[in-house]
């Protein structure tokens, strides 16, 4: 079996980490593969003991995928390796872990109950969008899709609409498109609500709208959101999980769909989502002092 791993470089002592798994992956009987984004980082030693690769050719030749950081790494790695199929395990080196559930307390066991196959795989739903003013740049998202107001002091027009039929049309600062894993995201901190990640379904949720009844709504994952910008004075923004942001400018109109390769999570024997919700969002605990 073979793993490859890909890392947030900018984390400090990233380095000593890759070499950590890397090592605790070979003891265990992996083949090992590390993406050449590490290279400048590493020692010489360790480029002449461990493989190298590009990021592509590396998932083309892996078993399962690595993701080493937080889960902004996940989602980063996972736009590398959506399309192949290939299974994640998030190993968390960064603060919440939401999606990246191993932590390095927790990498040996973890490891050897992948090499022994005891361990399941989650797949969760990604939104791809379509729209003529994006030209050839990829629309898609793990968390959420974000379109936003950009540099202007007042609202948006926007205009919702599900399998063509509206939905609503409103004023807000913007609007939230976010899966089942995103819903723990910026949905939350708008005010949308905590999906099981194992839903099929999308959480739509306005960013400050100017209405007490505009709240978020959630909607089948198969119905095709529309979304309208028809008049807005300057460039505004939309981003996929927060890491690709495209500027555009009106009348702009997109297509939000269900993807068809949906991600592929390694979960181990101890996963549990709604362990997670308590202890790392305290979902559902009283933190007020008992006397």
């Amino acid at each position: 079996m073979k793993a490859g791993i890909i890392a947030n470089t900018g984390k400090e002592k990233i380095a000593e980490a890759v070499l950590t798994v890397a090592k605790a992956l070979i003891r265990e009987g992996f083949e090992c593969c590390i993406s050449d984004s590490m290279t400048p980082l590493v020692t010489e030693e360790m480029l002449r003991n461990y493989c190298f690769s590009d990021d592509q050719t590396m998932v083309a030749s892996s078993d399962i995928i690595i993701s080493l950081g937080g889960d902004g790494t996940l989602l980063s790695t996972a736009s590398k390796t959506l399309q192949s199929g290939k299974p994640i395990v998030g190993i968390n080196f960064g603060k919440l872990g939401f999606l990246t559930e191993i932590h390095k307390e927790t990498l040996h066991e973890a490891i050897k109950e992948i090499k022994a196959g005891d361990y399941s795989i989650e797949e969760r739903i990604v939104l791809e969008g379509k729209s003529e003013q994006t030209g050839d740049c990829d629309i898609f998202a793990i968390n959420d899709i974000v379109i936003e107001k950009g540099g202007w002091p007042k609202m948006m027009e926007i205009s919702l609409f599900a399998n063509g039929e509206l939905v609503s049309g409103f004023s807000a600062d913007g609007l939230i498109i976010a899966t089942p894993t995103g819903s723990t995201g910026y949905s939350m901190s708008a005010g949308g609500p905590i999906v099981n990640p194992r839903a099929d379904v999308v959480v739509i949720s306005p960013i400050c709208p100017h209405s007490l009844t505009m709240r978020p709504i959630v909607l089948p994952a198969d119905m095709t959101i529309r979304v309208e910008v028809s008049s807005h004075p300057v460039k505004f923004s939309i981003n996929c999980d927060g890491q690709r942001v495209n500027e555009l400018t009106s009348p702009f109109a997109i297509d939000i769909v269900k993807g068809k390769d949906p991600l592929r999570l390694v979960r181990t024997k101890d996963s549990s989502y709604f362990n997670v919700l308590r202890n790392k969002l305290y979902w559902g605990l009283d933190v007020r002092g008992r006397g």
